[in-house]
C-alpha cells in the first residue's frame, strides 16, 4: 500500500508498532497502537483517507479484530477521513458458484461471522453519516511481503529450500488468488473515487487456478524438479492439535474442497479496465522477494 500510494504522488503516513517503514520519499513513519481509540485517533490525525490493512493473529480474530476495527473507525471519523477497509470473502460462507457482492452474509463459523459483523458495522457507520467507508474484498493473497498467508511459507519458502511444496486443500478445485500489489492498486482506487463510498467491492485478480496449476507455476519458475502435495483435512486436524492457526483453518474448509471463485465484474464495470498481474509474473516476483528476504 505504501509503495502504491507513493507511486501516485501521495504523502503517506505508515502506521505500525515498530516505527519501521520502507525507505521511500514522502513516507512519514508513525509508531503507534491502533487497538485503542486514543492510539487510532493519533495515527489517523490529519489524514484524508485511512487504509485499514491491519489484523490480529488469525486465531485471535474473534477476540481482537472487532475492537481494533472499531478503534480505527473512530480514529478515521475524528479526522474527517474516508476509511477503506481491506476485507476478505469469509462472510459469505459456503457458496455454489462465483461469489458476488450481492450474496448474503451467511457464514456460520466464528471467523466468518466476525468478518460479516465488521463489514456491516462499517457500512452502518457510512449510512449514518459518521464517515465515508468503502470495503475492498480479496481472496487468499500472495506476493512480496506476504508471509501470513497459506500461500506463503508453505509454498514459496518451502520451494526455495528444496522442501515439498504444499497446497492447503484439494489440488484440483479452482481458487481465486490475489496478488498483493494488485490488492493495493484496487484499494487505492476505492480510496480515490467517491463512487466506491458505501459499498463492498471484490478487488480484481488474475483468473482462478487450481492448486495443482499454481504449484506447477512455482516449480516451473524455479527451473528445477520439486515435489508438490496437498494438505488434506485429516492432516489439517492433526497439525491443528498443536498449531492454533492451522486449527482455525478448519472453520473455512469449504473454501478448499470446492470452487472458491470471486466475481470482480462490479469493480471493472464501475471503475474501468484493470489488468491484473498474470500468475506467472506474480509468482516470479514473489520468489524473487523470498530469495532476497533475510533468514534467521
Amino acid at each position: 500500500m505504501v509503495r502504491e500510494l507513493v507511486s501516485r504522488g501521495h504523502h503517506v503516513r505508515a502506521v505500525n508498532r515498530s516505527g519501521r517503514a520502507p525507505a521511500l520519499p514522502g513516507v512519514e513513519v508513525h509508531r503507534g497502537d491502533i487497538t485503542t481509540a486514543e492510539g487510532a485517533r493519533a495515527a489517523c490525525a490529519g489524514a484524508e483517507v485511512v487504509y485499514h490493512c491491519a489484523a490480529p493473529a488469525y486465531d485471535r480474530w474473534v477476540q481482537e479484530f472487532p475492537p481494533m476495527t472499531d478503534a480505527v473507525r473512530q480514529g478515521a471519523a475524528a479526522s474527517g477521513a474516508k476509511l477503506v477497509f481491506a476485507d476478505n470473502l469469509y462472510m459469505y460462507g459456503p457458496v455454489d458458484g462465483p461469489m458476488t457482492e450481492a450474496l448474503p452474509h451467511a457464514a456460520r463459523n466464528p471467523n466468518g461471522r466476525v468478518r460479516a459483523a465488521m463489514a456491516e458495522a462499517l457500512l452502518d457507520a457510512h449510512r449514518s453519516g459518521e464517515l465515508r467507508v468503502a470495503l475492498g474484498r480479496a481472496s487468499d493473497y500472495y506476493g512480496p511481503g506476504g508471509v501470513n498467508t497459506v500461500v506463503g511459507t508453505m509454498v514459496f519458502a518451502a520451494a526455495l529450500a528444496g522442501k515439498p511444496v504444499r497446497w492447503v486443500g484439494s489440488l484440483d478445485q479452482p481458487h481465486t488468488l490475489s496478488f498483493l500489489p494488485d490488492i493495493a492498486r484496487g484499494l487505492v482506487t476505492l480510496g480515490c473515487d467517491a463512487r466506491a463510498d458505501g459499498h463492498a467491492w471484490h478487488l480484481p485478480a488474475a483468473p482462478a487456478v487450481t492448486g495443482r496449476e499454481f504449484l506447477d507455476l512455482v516449480i516451473a519458475e524455479l527451473g528445477q524438479p520439486g515435489t508438490t502435495s496437498a494438505l488434506g483435512r485429516p492432516m489439517q486436524r492433526l497439525i491443528g492439535l498443536f498449531n492454533p492457526t492451522v486449527r482455525a483453518l478448519g472453520q473455512t474448509w469449504y473454501q478448499r474442497d470446492r470452487p472458491f471463485v470471486s466475481d470482480t465484474s462490479k469493480f471493472i464495470a464501475t471503475f474501468g479496465p484493470f489488468t491484473a498481474t498474470p500468475h506467472a509474473t506474480a509468482v516470479a516476483a514473489t520468489l524473487d522477494w523470498y530469495r532476497a528476504r533475510p533468514t534467521s
